[in-house]
């Protein structure tokens, strides 16, 4: 097979969570400790990171890979889903897997998958676990797919777990609580390997600190050891000045990642570099300042506010659910401009009803949809928007909705995609 042939093989064969949801969800580990073991555990020859998370699991693995880069640690990152190309998912400093390695896998793994029957976010991760090992890597960034306690990647065994946060997403398969989510966001906790915690709440808190008791894990609380003394936003550019606890002197950052819950986020990054820092890896100051201000051109992050374009300001991000949608509005808060354009499609197994109760109403709507088989309608979409008096108009592709807010802007206004990763990623800037 040559790569288009072997790319449509992985998304046409395998059960595939952007397609199906819920039923591509694998309930257990079975799965990836066959493939594994068919494959000689190349999970257990290198050194990884595990992040969790409901949001900011992404930027916060992005962020941590680009300082471990720029420190010079030859660094693995695994993350999903992707935008455009399913070599995203897999780097080594920022390189996509090759494509004949990605065919090269996928030969070998044939002859095994009638027999295991994986999905392909299994077979990815095994991928990425083969191609890690043999590269030989220092270390890698490995992001959860789904959840944590379930989700393939959890074989591992890590130096460091991190949670970002914990929010309501994936309700249908976490839980419908937020008790229930952090219990399967903990399972990443291991016996005796320390665990960050970015963000806790009252909810979440008993049950982190329970898990890492029962697993003999030091617990660390971002929020509380990194704290955020100034920030400054313009231009869609942040700077942000952290204070560690227990020392005077704070440092400036002007992160390339510019939306205001990136703040959120660099604590949890900072208190894992420190736990680094002290375990002997060799990362200074100035890594750390380039990593930040350099991840996207560094690991190839993209869809988190980012700005493609201006006159009018055109942003992109991949927020889907409720915590995501609420540090949008915060971030428009922070936006100049003089009318709002939204384009915007969601998965039809999201809380999409929680999302429009909170869009703003004086916007500009545009609805529309990705080409997956999950994507809710358009036209669904917007009937459902208008019962909360959002107006706008249906578009059945993601570019025809974006064109059409492009030719309805004016200069000075600022035109926003979001709603989903998939609609995101079928933007053609």
């Amino acid at each position: 097979m040559n790569y288009a042939q072997t790319i449509d093989y992985l998304f046409t064969r395998l059960p595939m969570f952007s397609k199906q949801g819920a039923g591509a969800y694998k309930k257990d580990l079975h799965n990836i400790i066959e493939l594994e073991s068919a494959n000689g555990n190349p999970h257990t020859q290198f050194k990884s990171i595990h992040i969790a998370g409901t949001n900011g699991k992404g930027s916060t693995s992005h962020m941590i890979a680009a300082i471990l880069q720029e420190a010079g640690y030859k660094t693995g990152l695994y993350t999903s889903p992707h935008l455009k190309d399913f070599r995203e998912r897999i780097r080594i400093n920022g390189d996509m897997i090759p494509e004949s390695t990605v065919i090269s896998f996928t030969e070998k793994m044939k002859p095994l998958i009638p027999v295991i029957e994986p999905s392909f976010f299994e077979i990815s991760v095994a991928m990425a676990f083969d191609w890690f090992a043999s590269s030989e890597i220092d270390i890698a960034v490995i992001e959860v797919g789904l959840g944590g306690r379930l989700d393939s990647t959890n074989i591992i065994r890590p130096i460091l777990s991190v949670i970002t946060n914990i929010g309501y997403d994936h309700m249908n398969i976490l839980g419908d609580t937020l008790e229930k989510i952090a219990v399967e966001k903990a399972g990443i906790i291991k016996e005796s390997i320390p665990v960050i915690i970015g963000e806790v709440i009252p909810e979440t808190k008993e049950i982190f600190e329970e898990t890492a008791k029962e697993k003999n894990s030091p617990l660390f609380y971002a929020e509380k050891l990194q704290e955020v003394v100034n920030w400054q936003y313009e231009d869609h550019r942040l700077s942000i000045t952290v204070k560690e606890r227990g020392h005077d002197d704070a440092q400036h950052y002007y992160p390339e990642l510019s939306g205001f819950y990136q703040t959120k986020n660099i604590r949890t990054v900072l208190q894992s570099i420190r736990f680094l820092q002290q375990e002997g890896w060799q990362i200074d100051e100035k890594a750390i300042h380039n990593g930040l201000a350099n991840t996207r051109k560094l690991t190839g992050l993209h869809g988190r506010w980012e700005k493609i374009a201006d006159d009018p300001t055109i942003i992109l991000d991949v927020a889907h659910n409720e915590d995501g949608i609420k540090v949008i509005l915060n971030q428009l808060e922070l936006t100049s401009f003089t009318r709002l354009h939204i384009v915007i499609g969601m998965v039809k197994d999201k809380d999409v009803t929680k999302v429009l109760t909170m869009l703003p109403k004086h916007a500009i709507y545009y609805f529309t949809q990705a080409q997956i088989p999950r994507a809710m309608p358009a036209d669904r979409l917007q009937e459902m928007a208008d019962a909360f008096s959002l107006k706008g108009k249906v578009y059945h592709e993601v570019n025809m909705a974006l064109k059409a807010a492009k030719n309805a802007a004016s200069p000075k206004d600022l035109i926003l995609v979001c709603g989903s990763v998939y609609v995101v990623g079928e933007v053609i800037p």
